[in-house]
């Protein structure tokens, strides 16, 4: 009876997450699977947003696990990666090694990566980051006051960890990935399909 109801409490937090738009720092930190890991399962469902739907850029800034400051216009002209991830979470760091295979693939392009590491300290991330061997830099949201998960939550929903967005060069979300990507081949083509927009 009791799990019954753990179930429907959560089903009804994430329905009225898909109504109305749960902040990050709900979406992200308050709710937890049935195995209590820390992360909701997302299933890899991939959302395309066509070039003539996309209407908000997102303002973001943010420090990372070395102290350098990021805002959203580092990354304005490039094609963008943003994986949203914490060190514990087991879907993040079986993705890693994909993430950081392709940023190395598509760095002859110019498209960039940014982690966005929703709950831990710098020490925390940066040994993540040395394991799997990530190339590009997080920002420490927690310590951000999760500003940037607060920056997109008003444009996508931001309900699992990981979520994966893919940015055109004017910075506004052409694609989402809800939990793990499905492979280094997955990521691969929505960032073509991203480069090759007008």
């Amino acid at each position: 009876m009791k799990k019954r109801i753990t179930s429907c409490a959560i089903l009804t937090v994430l329905a009225l997450c898909g109504l109305a738009g749960c902040s990050a720092e709900e979406s992200l930190s308050k709710i937890t699977n049935q195995n209590n890991t820390g992360y909701v399962a997302g299933d890899g469902t991939t959302v395309s947003i066509p070039a003539e739907q996309r209407t908000i850029t997102a303002k973001f800034a943010g420090k990372t696990a070395d102290g350098a400051e990021l805002t959203d216009a580092d990354f304005r002209g490039s094609v963008t990666v943003i994986n949203f991830w914490y060190a514990g979470c087991a879907p993040c760091r079986a993705e890693a090694t994909d993430f950081a295979a392709a940023a190395h693939a598509f760095e002859p392009e110019n498209v960039k990566f940014l982690g966005v590491n929703t709950r831990d300290q710098a020490a925390q991330a940066t040994q993540f980051e040395q394991e799997f061997g990530v190339p590009y830099p997080s920002i420490i949201d927690a310590a951000n006051g999760r500003a940037v998960q607060a920056a997109f939550a008003g444009i996508v929903t931001l309900n699992s960890t990981p979520t994966t967005l893919v940015l055109d060069k004017e910075g506004r979300v052409a694609h989402r990935v809800v939990g793990q990507i499905a492979g280094k081949s997955h990521l691969e083509t929505l960032i073509k399909e991203t480069l090759q927009e007008n």
